[in-house]
């Protein structure tokens, strides 16, 4: 797919993964609709991007209903979908003990809820070959220590994006699934952050995070996952998680150490 003049819509639009793939789905000559919770940002990254005057900001105060379907009435007659991207996101990383209720209903919300809302408002309003995008997380693929919701929500993205995909043939529209690894955004906390370098885990930036999913967006490639290392793990996952609870059970006390001292993530 070429991206010029394409309608898409991205959702979390202000974090780190949304600022720098604003940045170049405008470089490739597309038409964004950016939604998100921070208005402010969302207006400085509008003003910041090539040919400003025809992008669109849809600042979000709660997602909800109302402003899901007014986002969804906003795209017909001439002006219909071409791009879908579910990449709002809520991550707290935390033992499981230590989450609060609102910890544990904030990302089902931002991760399941919002998602799963927003595209079956949408799934009419696209143009002929429309594509939706979720972005998952290698952590959906891999019940990792000190990301339990985290990582059972974002489970839900790949298997929502495998089941919506196979009812779609003969329909023209495409599902596509790409699952971050560590990204070195705002979006972790500081404990996460230091976990993963006492680790020695890989980690991308967001630019390079998202180039990947502007190239999975042109050659429409319906599966990804970033990191050698990580689709490796996410393999022997599959199909010997055993040798994964072993690995990971010797790095428990570095998990548990920083995972104590964990603050509350936030919606993008």
């Amino acid at each position: 797919m070429k991206l010029q003049n394409k309608n898409i819509l991205l959702t979390g639009a202000s974090g780190g993964i949304g600022q720098a793939l604003a940045q170049a789905l405008a470089a490739k000559g597309a038409c964004l609709w950016l939604a998100g919770r921070n208005a402010s940002a969302l207006a400085a990254l509008c003003a910041q991007l090539p040919h400003h005057d025809r992008h669109r900001v849809l600042a979000m105060n709660s997602y909800s209903d109302d402003e899901i379907l007014s986002i969804a009435a906003m795209f017909s007659g001439d002006s219909r979908l071409d791009v879908l991207i579910n990449n709002a996101g809520c991550s707290r990383f935390a033992l499981f003990e230590d989450q609060t209720f609102g910890d544990i209903r904030d990302q089902i919300r931002a991760n399941v809820e919002l998602p799963l809302l927003l595209t079956s408002a949408l799934c009419r309003q696209f143009n002929t070959n429309g594509i939706i995008l979720n972005i998952g997380s290698v952590l959906g693929e891999i019940g990792h220590p000190g990301y339990s919701v985290y990582s059972a929500t974002k489970a839900v993205a790949h298997r929502f994006s495998e089941a919506l995909g196979r009812e779609q043939p003969g329909s023209g529209l495409s599902v596509l699934y790409i699952a971050p690894r560590a990204t070195r955004t705002g979006f972790n906390s500081e404990m996460a952050t230091a976990m993963n370098d006492s680790l020695g885990n890989s980690s991308d930036s967001p630019e390079q995070v998202a180039r990947e999913i502007v190239i999975s967006l042109e050659r429409q490639q319906k599966r990804k996952r970033l990191g050698f290392a990580e689709r490796l793990f996410v393999k022997i996952n599959a199909l010997v998680p055993s040798v994964v609870d072993r690995a990971l059970s010797k790095k428990m006390a570095v998990i548990n150490r920083f995972a104590r001292q964990s603050t509350t993530g936030t919606i993008k």
